[in-house]
């Protein structure tokens, strides 16, 4: 069986190591490398592969291979830029990105393979296909609304799913994103306006992620919520999408939708 080859950032992270634990498991996968801060490699896990915090150095000695990244914006740029260097393909799971480093990834898609989503679910995918032809069918009778809760450690708000759930839904209206996206109430914000899509953010405890979306018409609602009751989830799509990105072209950045066949 032929492997693919990965290496892992942040990899003492909640989510570096699953992602690791589970590489380790898959008899596709060949995990050549491990990175982190350098402050941090000391309490990288024990695993038969290169360990360092220098990606560029790290690729010289363990070789090519897809790149995970789950970090924060400014690593995932930064480890971009390297992989296109590199000529490595790059699975990203990072969420809150600005405009400007979206774009930078947008530049490195087109020199190299990229997979990108806020969420690696399998079910947040059929998701994002389910609701644009629920808000269609329902009409403008029905307001849409979003809410998203999770653990105490997330540093952006909303969720990067949360956003592109919205978006989704803003597109099948044919509402302009910049227009229709409301991401904070506060104050006397007068009524409801026709056009708006909410997107609520709750934080506490070790929530994993809990996505609903409603649907608010005349004398009823329609809720429908996405629950991730473990990392595995996201982890075990984050390898499928390394061994699928793997075998694709450059040219644009690549999503669930793409490796599922559900566009």
């Amino acid at each position: 069986m032929s492997q693919t080859n990965i290496l892992v950032m942040g990899a003492s992270g909640r989510m570096g190591s699953m992602l690791v634990k589970l590489a380790e498991q898959d008899p596709g996968l060949n995990l050549v490398a491990m990175l982190e801060r350098q402050d941090c490699v000391s309490n990288l896990p024990d695993a038969d592969c290169v360990h360092g915090f220098d990606l560029d150095h790290v690729l010289s000695q363990a070789g090519p291979g897809v790149i995970i990244d789950f970090t924060q914006p400014e690593a995932t740029v930064e480890t971009a830029r390297i992989a296109r260097s590199h000529q490595c393909p790059l699975v990203i799971g990072t969420t809150g990105l600005n405009k400007e480093q979206d774009i930078l990834i947008q530049d490195v898609a087109s020199q190299i393979p990229v997979f990108w989503t806020p969420n690696m679910s399998i079910g947040i995918s059929v998701l994002l296909e389910l609701l644009p032809k629920l808000a269609q069918a329902l009409g403008p009778a029905y307001d849409p609304e979003l809410m998203e809760i999770h653990h105490r450690m997330k540093k952006d708000a909303p969720s990067g799913t949360a956003l592109k759930l919205a978006q989704a839904v803003a597109k099948a209206k044919d509402w302009p994103e910049e227009d229709s996206l409301r991401l904070c109430r506060e104050g006397m914000v007068g009524e409801r306006p026709d056009r708006e899509i909410g997107v609520q953010t709750l934080r506490g405890g070790d929530v994993v992620g809990e996505h609903t979306a409603y649907f608010f018409g005349p004398g009823e609602r329609i809720e429908v919520t996405h629950k991730a009751s473990s990392r595995e989830t996201f982890a075990q799509g984050a390898l499928r999408a390394a061994k699928w990105i793997s075998e694709q072209a450059p040219g644009r950045i690549y999503s669930m939708t793409d490796m599922l066949g559900l566009d």
